[in-house]
């Protein structure tokens, strides 16, 4: 009897997985003839892209050889991608090395193919992730068809519960058919902790009830990798009176001072540099951020401290899920051990964070254990009347102010050097969103900051010559239009030195800094306004974006 009921049990569990295959084998039950697919030679210029300038729909190419091959892509039709044989310039950039001769009968070429991201920029649409790629001839012997579902068809979906925290939200997957009754599959509590990801298939619908009488709360269909909230997360309730954070940031900004002191191992000269996405992980990213825009929550920052102004300017989040973290840290692991210089292990990936107008972010340091070295990813951003600098302080205290646009990466030692974005975010509806992902020295342990810093990464404390300011900065109202044009006589010191020449040595020019960059008018708690402030030789600023992280497990850290 204990067999038995095992196996009912394991055959109920069972019944919407198989019930989602046999759906999702409905979505392809239609075949397409060679002769209706079209041929492009520009990715640019030969798709579909919407009003923004963005892929409007999956796309699923292979190289225009492929057809009279017969090749099984060219065969497939499923909900949402459409199909396109691919020469010249654009068979070059998705499958570079590829020789197509189509005139050729002994042309061995295997069979390729590729899924384009709906959503990507119009530049890098012709990108593809490694998992996005098939080729027949290293595909260990994975069939095409196989390959196409678990990597095109398929699609993970978040779900946030932000209607009811007594009653959980009950999500139900709709049967094609109609034939069969609507089959429970995620139970949703309240929360971004109880956040609930699943894999499913473009195509499918879906219907969100309420448990506590059974009411629809909404319907869905699977567009793209997905993140929903139903229901808004509340803003905070209290009423903040001016000042009333004051003392708290001074006291975060004299405790993130102490904190950085304390690992004296290096990685790089300055602590920290500018560079660029692979151009597939831009165009997923960028594609994800895009289809989910409209689907932003408030970020939970209650008791989490002061190193986003949430009580000024709201935050947004959206989650990313989990398979899709794991595939675009894979891309990234790499190059971040190539700056560091040794084998690196990804410890937390969070975001994607959304800045709105009037953000700011406290200096600070990161989790000493986990948080070693970092990257900041700025997937986008739009509307801003001036740029939004990532403030970062090398390891002599030099403030550096480093812009970036949509696909620029920024490597930092997040544990040990200072940074932030104290200058608000500036712009009529400005948004700037950010992704960030941390990593630690491998095998090392907990106290890799006491091992020796290595042979050609010891850090640039006194620096020769002086740095000049560029004429067009005429006083600090002006000081964002000399932005990675400083130039100073020691080379090493790069082009992000900050404008303002400001240089950090306690804690009390964190202070300086933080109030001299406040928005103009805002009164401090001594009542000096920060418009009538003096110059000073040691006015700083800082970067946190990453300040706040999500592990799978549901807590939120610091």
């Amino acid at each position: 009897m204990a067999q038995l009921s095992f196996l009912v049990k394991l055959l109920f569990a069972l019944i919407p997985y198989y019930c989602s295959q046999v759906a999702m084998m409905v979505v392809a039950i239609d075949t397409t003839t060679t002769s209706s697919i079209p041929t492009v030679s520009s990715i640019e210029n030969g798709l579909t892209y919407d009003e923004n300038g963005r892929l409007a729909s999956y796309y699923l190419v292979f190289p225009s050889s492929n057809i009279p091959k017969n090749c099984p892509a060219v065969k497939t039709n499923r909900y949402g991608i459409q199909l396109v044989a691919l020469e010249g310039e654009a068979l070059d950039m998705v499958f570079p090395g590829y020789v197509n001769d189509e005139n050729d009968d002994n042309d061995d070429s295997p069979c390729v193919a590729a899924c384009l991201e709906r959503g990507a920029e119009r530049t890098v649409a012709g990108y593809a992730m490694p998992d996005k790629l098939y080729n027949a001839s290293n595909s260990n012997n994975v069939p095409f068809e196989d390959w196409f579902v678990d990597n095109c068809a398929a699609v993970e979906v978040c779900l946030m519960n932000y209607v009811d925290e007594e009653y959980e939200l009950e999500n139900y997957w709709i049967p094609f058919t109609g034939e069969r009754e609507p089959t429970l599959g995620q139970v949703l509590k309240y929360g971004e902790k109880n956040t609930k990801c699943f894999t499913s298939y473009l195509g499918h619908k879906f219907q969100v009830k309420n448990a506590r009488e059974g009411s629809i709360v909404a319907n869905y269909t699977v567009e793209f990798p997905m993140t929903l909230g139903f229901g808004q997360n509340p803003r905070h309730k209290e009423t903040i009176q001016p000042g009333q954070f004051d003392s708290t940031i001074k006291s975060t900004l004299k405790a993130e001072w102490n904190k950085k002191s304390i690992p004296q191992r290096t990685f790089s000269s300055l602590g920290f540099a500018k560079g660029r996405l692979p151009n597939d992980v831009y165009a997923a990213m960028g594609a994800f951020y895009y289809n989910n825009r409209n689907y932003k929550q408030i970020e939970e920052w209650k008791g989490k401290g002061v190193f986003v102004n949430w009580w000024e300017s709201d935050v947004f989040f959206i989650q990313i899920p989990w398979q899709m973290k794991d595939k675009w840290q894979h891309r990234l692991v790499d190059i971040v051990s190539a700056w560091v210089g040794l084998p690196v292990e990804q410890t937390v990936m969070y975001g994607l964070r959304q800045y709105e107008t009037g953000a700011r972010l406290l200096t600070h340091v990161d989790r000493l254990r986990t948080h070693v070295v970092s990257l900041i990813v700025n997937v986008a951003q739009g509307n801003l009347s001036e740029e939004w600098p990532v403030e970062v302080f090398d390891h002599y205290g030099r403030l550096h102010e480093v812009v970036m646009q949509p696909g620029d990466i920024v490597y930092y030692e997040s544990a040990k050097n200072l940074h932030s974005r104290n200058r608000p975010l500036t712009g009529e509806n400005a948004y700037y969103v950010n992704l960030f992902t941390h990593y630690r020295p491998v095998g090392e342990g907990d106290e890799w900051y006491k091992l020796p810093t290595s042979k050609g990464s010891e850090p640039v404390l006194e620096a020769e010559g002086e740095c000049h300011v560029p004429p067009q900065v005429v006083s600090r109202e002006t000081e964002h239009l000399g932005y990675g044009k400083v130039k100073c006589d020691d080379a090493r010191l790069g082009r992000n030195i900050s404008p303002s020449l400001f240089v950090a040595k306690s804690h009390e020019d964190l202070i300086q800094w933080w109030e001299r960059t406040a928005p103009s008018g805002m009164m401090t708690r001594d009542g000096n306004n920060n418009n009538d402030m003096e110059e000073s030789d040691n006015v700083q600023q800082e970067y946190v974006d990453d300040n706040v992280e999500y592990v799978d497990d549901g807590n939120d850290e610091l």
